[in-house]
């Protein structure tokens, strides 16, 4: 006896249609699962036995055989338990499967109870692309799969559910549109219990006006890691391919809380300055995204940046250019979108007190030249903003008059957004920091006055190419936030200033009070 039915697995963000036969024959009483297996997938042999006894179903007799079709890809994961499991009970004599093509996934409980699966977004659009009309999934992975138009979403919370719709009938209400949207826990902070620091904040406006990266540089209790977790609520909120781009990152890497649907927030990740290369980046024997992926279309904070691992850090630089990761293994090779807006925060010395008027640095010379080293110029070259803060004095700190909130910054920057949108139609979340070299020349165009300022910075910066380009797109930017359709120069030179002296956080002005 022999049944076919179809599933899908994932490998990164894309996802494959499999069809699994079952057979059973006669011979002494054995369960074998081929087809390139992972331990999770061998698993299934106790899970499904069990679901399959506790819902009721019988398991058939003889020798078992799985085979997971094409042989020649790895499958990993339990979403083929539902599946094999139903495989099995219309061999076992429940029924045969209803007629119709259609995609079937889902993990089980010892008890029958169909757990949600990572990637039901990636497996969804699978199954449309291939055609398949239809796919059977969990009820709480269900939301998600249901923002992908052109299928029928069946959701299923049971072993016995899923039984009773594909053998006996029972009818189901697909899943239509996708089911409200992802919410943090917690909204993001506002900008107006930021006190003073105000070149600070204009930085962020900018960073977030048009995508730029932001390094913050000041000692200990300046406001570094305050401003930067208040920059996610001047971002607007995600567009629908946007949103749909975040969701697939968040569903395979298994971040995603079960029954949300699509992430309408940027998402901000923090991670620890002890994260690995492959964590920040993304790796594993089963390319798995990082934490530049996961931040993806939203910020990246890394906190005590020099502290982070040297290999770690210059894992970086090449994505933030790419805005891409490609990772390449045995397994397979995946690339995994990292379009990040990177804010990183530091001290300007180990003691954190270089520079600082009222305490005295504890720090000699050779101690703060090693501590600056551990950035590299290129990565630093690649930091459109560097901002130097200072601490606040009491006057500041007591003084009762708040500052701005984020809604109106956040308006400014939906405002600029749209300005550079308009520039390439067509591109969800185009900023000023996407513009190609000929797109600077069409719309970053200088006055008289801003090339006699470029110029001079050139010959008194030694900027590279690099840089130039970087510090007219930040021209750019400043000048849509004041909505002018022509870059001048105090654009350009407000934009010049963020930019260090040389190829050193620490040569940054200190900000002014």
């Amino acid at each position: 006896m022999l049944t076919r039915v179809h599933s899908a697995a994932t490998l990164g963000l894309e996802a494959r249609v499999l069809d699994i036969e079952v057979d059973a024959s006669g011979g002494f009483p054995r369960f074998t699962i081929v087809g390139l297996p992972d331990a999770a997938v061998r698993e299934a042999r106790e899970r499904v036995r069990s679901a399959l006894k506790n819902s009721g179903f019988a398991f058939p007799s003889g020798a078992v055989t799985v085979n997971l079709a094409p042989a020649d890809f790895r499958k990993s994961g339990a979403a083929l338990d539902l599946p094999v499991a139903l495989g099995l009970a219309a061999l076992g004599g429940a029924a045969a499967l209803a007629p119709g093509r259609r995609v079937i996934v889902g993990e089980l409980g010892l008890g029958g109870e169909v757990r949600p699966v990572r990637g039901a977004l990636c497996l969804a659009l699978a199954a449309r692309d291939a055609g398949f009309p239809e796919i059977v999934l969990p009820a709480a992975s269900a939301p998600e799969a249901s923002a992908v138009d052109g299928i029928r979403v069946i959701p299923v919370p049971h072993l016995s559910d899923a039984a009773g719709y594909l053998f006996g009938g029972r009818a189901v209400a697909p899943l239509t549109g996708a089911v409200g949207g992802f919410e943090p826990p917690n909204p993001p902070p506002d900008f107006s219990d930021l006190r003073g620091q105000l070149v600070a904040r204009r930085a962020a406006e900018i960073a977030a006006a048009g995508g730029h990266h932001l390094l913050l540089t000041g000692p200990p209790g300046a406001g570094k890691t305050m401003l930067a977790r208040r920059l996610p609520g001047i971002l607007a909120p995600l567009s629908d391919p946007e949103a749909l781009e975040v969701t697939r990152v968040h569903s395979v890497a298994g971040t995603l809380p079960a029954g949300a649907g699509l992430i309408r927030i940027p998402p901000f990740r923090a991670p620890h300055h002890g994260i690995s290369a492959p964590g920040l980046v993304g790796g594993g024997a089963r390319p798995v995204p990082g934490e530049m992926s996961l931040a993806h279309r939203g910020t990246l904070f890394l906190d005590e940046i020099p502290e982070f691992r040297r290999d770690a850090l210059e894992a970086i630089r090449q994505p933030l250019e790419e805005r891409s990761i490609a990772v390449v293994r045995v397994g397979g090779a995946c690339v995994f979108p990292c379009d990040v807006l990177l804010v990183a925060a530091m001290n300007p010395c180990p003691c954190g007190f270089a520079g600082d008027p009222r305490r005295a640095c504890l720090c000699d010379p050779r101690e703060r030249t090693r501590y600056a080293r551990k950035l590299s110029g290129p990565l630093l070259d690649r930091i459109d903003l560097h901002v130097a803060m200072r601490d606040l004095t009491w006057p500041e700190l007591r003084g009762r008059e708040n500052g701005e909130p984020s809604a109106p910054i956040r308006g400014r920057v939906a405002g600029a957004r749209a300005l550079a949108g308009a520039r390439r139609p067509g591109t969800p979340g185009f900023r000023n920091a996407d513009l190609t070299a000929p797109e600077l020349l069409q719309h970053g165009r200088l006055d008289a006055g801003g090339l006699r300022v470029l110029e001079t910075a050139v010959e008194r910066l030694h900027l590279s190419a690099r840089a130039i380009h970087r510090a007219l797109r930040v021209a750019r930017t400043i000048a849509d936030l004041e909505e002018s359709e022509r870059v001048r120069a105090p654009h350009l030179s407000e934009a010049l200033s963020f930019r260090p002296s040389h190829a050193s956080p620490i040569s940054c002005p200190i900000e002014q009070g």
